[in-house]
């Protein structure tokens, strides 16, 4: 069966179905004719069981093991259950340290974040972990680029204006022909190159499986 067909079986994106085959989850076979992917239902079989595992937040390297028999079923379960309970247990710290600054009554000015935060940090010297805040919002990684990008647009945009405002002038008084191609040329070499790098960009951000996966 094609591609689309799985998607719609199993419920995942082809994005994901295409990440799982270039990280080794997957190798479908291929059509003689065309050459294109062929699933079988084995393939949609283990690929729900794909979707399952990583609903229960199972990374990708454990799923690798335990397709390749260097990991029991049991064991991957056991391990994670003790990982889902040291996150338990760090929520249950920060709704701790939350209801702590709720009954202070403190408003934002008054907050004692020295002494919030010295507490945090004896709990996670004790083995608590609270939240990174190097990790940006997945919203925050597009200001950057997509900010970027448009400010050189919008100076390469300036300069085709002005090369065709050139145009309008006196013909006596206007350069070469071929010194203008030459010059409109290059914004336009460097507003592809930017719409090119801002679209390579934007999809390393919405990578979704790929985004989550880059955390194991």
């Amino acid at each position: 069966m094609k591609i689309n067909q799985v998607e719609q079986l199993v419920g995942i994106t082809k994005g994901n179905i295409r990440f799982y085959e270039k990280e080794g989850l997957l190798t479908p076979g291929r059509n003689n004719e065309n050459g294109y992917r062929d699933y079988s239902d084995a393939d949609v079989v283990w690929l729900k069981k794909i979707k399952l595992l990583r609903m229960l937040d199972i990374p990708i390297e454990e799923i690798l093991r335990l397709k390749s028999g260097g990991l029991t079923l049991e064991d991957a379960m056991g391990r994670h259950i003790i990982q889902l309970q040291r996150r338990q247990a760090n929520l249950e710290a920060a709704q701790g340290v939350c209801a702590q600054i709720r009954d202070s009554r403190s408003q934002l000015d008054t907050l004692d974040a020295d002494g919030v935060l010295a507490s945090m940090e004896r709990q996670e010297q004790e083995g608590t972990k609270f939240m990174n805040v190097g990790k940006n919002d997945k919203l925050t990684r597009y200001v950057s680029p997509v900010g970027a990008a448009v400010v050189v647009l919008a100076m390469m945009a300036a300069v085709l204006a002005l090369i065709v405002w050139g145009f309008t002038v006196d013909a006596a008084d206007a350069p070469p022909i071929g010194v203008v191609v030459t010059i409109a040329a290059v914004p336009v070499i460097v507003i592809i190159g930017v719409l090119a790098a801002l679209y390579q960009r934007i999809k390393q951000i919405r990578g979704g499986e790929e985004d989550a996966a880059a955390q194991y």
